[in-house]
């Protein structure tokens, strides 16, 4: 019988990585990094807790770091075997996973200098990985479309399915052929939403034996993405009329491109003040760049567009990848929007940016996704009036507006709909509920459990499952 085991992301939402053991092989679904208190994060990322020997291949959903992080360091620890995901998400990995190795480089090297100064509570980092280990990990990935069967283990047959979270996104459907029959395992990764803008809507497997979905927002609903440009408009006018700036903590792979999309349209309906807007982060610049060449993850609105002109340019917006322009943007007392990684403000150069603004009331920081527990992002959502930002305490005097609408994960009740598309596509064996507070997956599990579905397990770090 098949068994999954749940490595991470099992009762928290970083950190994705799960082994399914068939009769003949063992496959890891995502191997990503955990996101939370600094020491704590770079604790647990360090000892990975997976064997290289014992895993066949590796199945990689989609290419947000805490599911793909970790996988130069599974590399560097001696995994040479392959690792399949989509071409659009082996495209972002080769920008991602470079730019996480120096984003790594970088804060080791910030860090330790305050260590050296024997700053309180700072203590020296070495970073995981380096560029050669991030450049195997890419030499070992390979592409497989959307609904094409491949088999990739002895017993594992593969296809990927549109999830509609971010470029590239799959849902994979594994079916592992064992000497009792064959089970067939669906895992969602991160599930996306219906009508977002960009790209296509989650698409609906078919009679899944273990379903493994995502939760992070089972017990919250978003307010309609349509309610979003409003909200945004509203926010820049206010700060911008005080003479403040609008800082926007993004993920360089989606969101930033989102919130491009909706002040391009805002500034065609003349409802975005006339300030400049900057999109300070390289590798959202890179992203941007590689979302051109993957027209085919489209949606037929974005498509449309994308014939006429760019859906992520327009006159006020300018991109900045000298570190030296950077420093000229907080040096400049001007309003201005920034949009600036990485989306939980834990590095990257949006940390400057809040270092330079979060002592000053003029200013706004909005949150637009998701922030995991310990991380200064959740503790800005929480709006604390001290917060801790290269390891110095400093005043919060800004605002802060929390925008979670423009999120690319399902809510409670989009995936209580997808649970019910499945279901009428055939009978779901079991549900088990991953890459979620335990809040949010007890309050989705009741929910799943009052509409007739079961078993629906919500396991711990460490178990397993038979199906």
């Amino acid at each position: 019988m098949a068994t999954l085991e749940f490595v991470g992301a099992a009762r928290t939402v970083t950190g994705s990585m799960h082994l399914v053991h068939g009769e003949r092989a063992t496959v890891l679904l995502d191997c990503g990094l955990f996101q939370g208190r600094r020491e704590e994060a770079f604790e647990k990322n360090r000892h990975l807790p997976i064997d290289p020997a014992k895993v066949d291949c590796v199945v990689l959903s989609h290419a947000h770091i805490d599911h793909s992080g970790a996988l130069p360091l599974l590399v560097k620890n001696g995994y040479q075997g392959p690792i399949f995901t989509t071409p659009a998400t082996r495209d972002l990995c080769a920008a991602m996973l470079a730019d996480a190795a120096m984003i790594q480089a970088a804060d080791a090297r910030h860090v330790n200098k305050l260590a050296a100064a024997h700053v309180d509570d700072v203590h020296e980092v070495e970073p995981l990985y380096d560029e050669a280990d991030v450049n195997r990990t890419l030499d070992q990935m390979i592409s497989l479309p959307y609904h094409h069967r491949l088999r990739i283990a002895d017993g594992f047959v593969l296809t990927f399915l549109d999830a509609g979270h971010v470029l590239g996104s799959a849902i994979s459907v594994i079916e592992i052929e064992e000497r009792a029959g064959r089970r067939r395992l669906v895992f969602t990764g991160d599930l996306g939403r219906k009508r977002m803008p960009i790209l296509r809507d989650p698409e609906i497997p078919e009679r899944p034996d273990l379903l493994v979905t995502e939760s992070t927002y089972g017990d919250r609903e978003h307010a309609p993405i349509e309610e979003m440009d409003d909200e945004l408009a509203d926010v820049v006018r206010k700060t911008t009329a005080r003479g403040g700036k609008v800082v926007i903590p993004s993920f360089a792979l989606e969101r930033a491109q989102e919130i491009v999309l909706s002040l391009k349209r805002l500034a065609s309906q003349k409802r975005l003040p006339k300030v400049p807007v900057y999109v300070d982060s390289p590798l959202t610049v890179k992203i941007t760049d590689i979302f051109k060449l993957h027209p085919e993850c489209y949606d037929d609105e974005t498509r449309a567009l994308l014939r006429k002109e760019s859906p992520f340019d327009f006159g006020q917006l300018e991109y900045v990848s000298d570190k030296e322009e950077s420093k000229q943007i907080d040096a400049r007392d001007e309003p201005a929007v920034i949009i600036s990684a990485s989306g939980m403000c834990e590095s990257g150069r949006v940390l400057h940016h809040l270092k330079a603004t979060i002592e000053d009331d003029r200013n706004t920081v909005c949150i637009v996704g998701f922030q995991a527990p310990h991380t200064l992002g959740r503790r800005l959502v929480e709006r604390r009036r001290r917060v801790k930002i290269f390891g110095v305490e400093r005043d919060r005097r800004a605002d802060v507006v929390v925008m979670n609408g423009f999120s690319a994960h399902a809510d409670r009740r989009e995936l209580l709909e997808f649970a019910e598309a499945t279901r009428a596509r055939g009978p779901i064996g079991r549900i088990a509920l991953v890459h979620g507070e335990p809040k949010a997956q007890e309050a989705l599990a009741t929910a799943l459990g009052e509409r007739g579905f079961g078993p629906v397990d919500v396991p711990e770090r460490g178990d397993r499952i038979e199906f």
